[in-house]
């Protein structure tokens, strides 16, 4: 008997820094989402698409839950609710190497509760984990909280059961059509991903207080042929910053911090589109943009 074809929606959510955005990069096989060790790297909700022999998964990578400084941190934060609701499973990240539910998670789990979703609960950086029991733990901690459909530990950085955690969703999807085409990784716009590679780059590059005071606005992505035939794309990016201090350092001496940021994301772009990059990156003050409606209306 044939297998019949199965595709749905899947929601990630997750405090901030809990590795969501790794683990969808490598669910898809594709960078889709920036990937850093700082928190709150995810503004909006990314969509990335697993194409299976029996099913289509559309993953949506929402911000991480944190406590909202301003109106931009209000719309991430009702951005990874709002998901939630409008999706057949939840994928619910956690830090494997945690002892307890903390508040940010509790947070989670209410929502969770109210939206009675089919939920699986995801144990990210086994890897990091000392003792087995201490695992065992924490996921006796959670199940008394909340009927998961799966339990998965994983390592996102090492793939150690990433295969698993598609199996468990395929497993949960009921039947439907494909979405999108099979060709296809993700929704996103080419302008989109090269904001997303901008902006990964100076998080993983500048200093603490800066990343999240800044935006990337594409302003011309164009394609174009050279002398010898070769295809290359003209990008050209702005990164706003809250202050005038915040553009030296991102400038840096010399330019040279701008120069670093400009050739790390070139370089991946051009393993993305699979064609040379031609990139030109400005740098512009916008105080407050945070809490600038119709800036902050770009993240809903």
């Amino acid at each position: 008997m044939e297998e019949k074809f199965k595709s749905g929606f899947v929601s990630m959510i997750g405090r901030t820094n809990v590795g969501k955005s790794t683990i969808m990069n490598q669910l898809i096989g594709e960078k889709v989402a920036a990937v850093t060790s700082k928190v709150q790297t995810t503004r909006t909700a990314i969509r990335g698409i697993v194409n299976r022999e029996h099913s289509q998964i559309v993953f949506i990578d929402t911000p991480g839950i944190h406590k909202p400084k301003s109106k931009l941190g209000n719309v991430m934060l009702d951005t990874a609710f709002t998901y939630m609701n409008d999706v057949d499973i939840v994928v619910f990240v956690i830090d494997a190497t945690s002892q307890e539910i903390g508040k940010g998670d509790s947070k989670i789990l209410e929502k969770i509760k109210e939206a009675k979703k089919k939920t699986i609960l995801v144990l990210n950086k086994i890897d990091l984990v000392e003792k087995k029991e201490n695992l065992l733990q924490l996921i006796d901690l959670y199940q008394k909280e909340y009927n998961f459909t799966a339990v998965v530990p994983i390592s996102a950085t090492k793939k150690e059961n990433i295969e698993l955690l598609l199996e468990e969703i395929e497993k949960n999807l009921k039947e439907g059509p494909a979405y999108y085409d099979k060709e296809e990784y993700t929704d996103q716009t080419t302008r989109q991903l090269v904001e997303e590679m901008i902006r990964e780059k100076a998080l993983k590059l500048l200093k603490d207080e800066v990343p999240h005071g800044i935006y990337i606005e594409t302003e011309k992505v164009k394609m174009r042929k050279t002398k010898e035939k070769e295809t290359i794309y003209d990008i050209e990016a702005t990164i706003y910053c809250v202050r005038e201090s915040h553009k030296g350092i991102i400038i840096g001496k010399g330019g040279n911090m701008l120069k670093k940021i400009g050739t790390y994301a070139r370089e991946d772009l051009e393993k993305m589109l699979d064609t040379k990059v031609n990139l030109k990156i400005w740098v512009k003050v916008k105080e407050d943009w945070l809490n600038n409606e119709t800036m902050v209306k770009k993240f809903q």
